[in-house]
């Protein structure tokens, strides 16, 4: 399904701008106002801090920009300042994320509403500045929602609607928002710039109500609960995320009506699902290549479709079993790795191959790791996956359940 334009003819008057998607999310910290913004640099995140720089020297951003001596304290200053109610903005990549992971794991066991972004990059060693998913993978169990961005548009589109679910009272979640680096965190695209007036409306001040750390509210932060009540807390949390769906769903819906665009669902993109009987499945700026690959493939007349999925916390479970139970074969490309797991598949193909575990005919799945370090995913990759996952339908069986595809021998 193709994105979906809303009549604009009641809309503020938004404004074109060439940008990268790191200006994307410093332009969205301004628009919405954000109190404090921590950095350190590390490439390919280190483009936002500098663009936020940019727009506070030139006078046309003001809030407390704090260049932290690490990726570590860095995000111990916004998970501080988030407690005392300020909204907060930070990111890092590759090790940088891991550096701080202490601080990262906290925030989202006090509920505190953080909005960070990954600019994806493979982990050292050895050193690639290219893009890889598993840096900010590692927070997928923790509590933190994850999306994956695909264009520069969606890259400010999103860290608006991130502030907007984070901050919901009936959330108390952070946020981090995966810009794949180089492909999307360095290239300039055509951006609509929504007004300040339309984000006003949308985006509400953060409000933490009775939690707020004040001296006017005692209360006691991040006690030692050990086994008394660690499961319980632990729980509340789970509550949370599980509430996050529908709190997204509703933001997505006013973020829709106010800025006239958005995908059917804010959860996955569909092209070409309709009738399709191989459905490939990625995330990120894979959609590029995959996208034009099936347009080639369907013009030859083989019934091929795609799927991206953008939040994978919380994971779309309900509508990924609508949308691929309907095919033959599907073919997940993960640009990520998960050493010794189920089949050695990617980290996607695992989670939507549960996804999938209860229905009652479920389709042929291979996995596919491609891409890593920043190398091109071409489309003749593409059309290469999609002749295995066909032999696999031709076989009635999965004849290699994972491929590392373009790897030199």
């Amino acid at each position: 399904m193709a994105t979906q334009t809303l009549p604009q003819t009641e809309l503020p008057q938004e404004r074109e701008e060439l940008i990268s998607g790191s200006e994307a999310i410093a332009i969205a910290c301004s628009l919405a106002d954000v109190d404090v913004i921590t950095a350190y640099p590390i490439r390919p995140y280190d483009t936002v801090m500098q663009y936020v720089s940019k727009l506070k020297a030139d006078g046309a951003f003001d809030c407390d920009f704090i260049v932290a001596e690490s990726e570590h304290s860095q995000f111990e200053i916004v998970k501080h300042a988030s407690a005392v109610g300020a909204r907060t903005f930070c990111g890092s990549s590759g090790v940088g994320w891991f550096y701080a992971f202490e601080a990262i794991t906290v925030t989202a066991g006090l509920r505190l509403p953080v909005v960070a972004m990954v600019g994806n990059r493979a982990l050292d060693d050895p050193g690639a500045f290219g893009v890889e998913h598993n840096d900010a993978m590692a927070v997928r169990d923790l509590g933190w929602m994850l999306y994956w961005v695909g264009t520069a548009q969606e890259a400010l589109d999103t860290a608006l609607l991130a502030w907007r679910v984070a901050e919901d009272p009936r959330v108390f979640l952070p946020a981090a928002i995966s810009c794949d680096g180089s492909f999307l965190t360095h290239s300039q695209a055509i951006v609509n710039v929504p007004t300040q007036e339309q984000v006003d409306q949308f985006l509400p001040q953060y409000d933490r109500g009775r939690l707020q750390l004040h001296p006017d509210n005692p209360i006691t932060v991040a006690p030692q609960v050990n086994e008394d009540w660690l499961m319980e807390i632990r729980r509340q949390t789970d509550d949370a995320m599980r509430r996050t769906s529908d709190v997204i769903k509703e933001a997505y819906e006013e973020f829709k009506q106010l800025f006239g665009r958005g995908d059917p669902s804010p959860f996955i993109e569909e092209y070409m699902t309709e009738d399709a009987e191989i459905v490939l499945v990625g995330m990120g700026t894979l959609a590029m290549p995959v996208r034009v690959a099936v347009r080639r493939m369907r013009e030859q007349g083989k019934k091929v479709g795609f799927v991206r999925v953008k939040f994978f916390r919380p994971f779309a479970t309900d509508e990924i079993r609508e949308s691929l139970s309907h095919c033959k074969a599907v073919g997940v490309i993960d640009r990520d790795y998960s050493y010794g797991s189920p089949s050695y598949g990617g980290v996607l193909f695992n989670e939507i191959r549960s996804a999938l575990y209860t229905l009652d005919n479920r389709p042929l799945m291979q996995s596919f790791i491609a891409g890593l370090g920043g190398r091109e995913v071409l489309v003749r990759d593409v059309e290469e996956m999609t002749a295995m996952v066909q032999d696999s339908i031709d076989a009635g069986h999965v004849k290699e359940e994972n491929t590392w595809i373009g790897v030199r021998e």
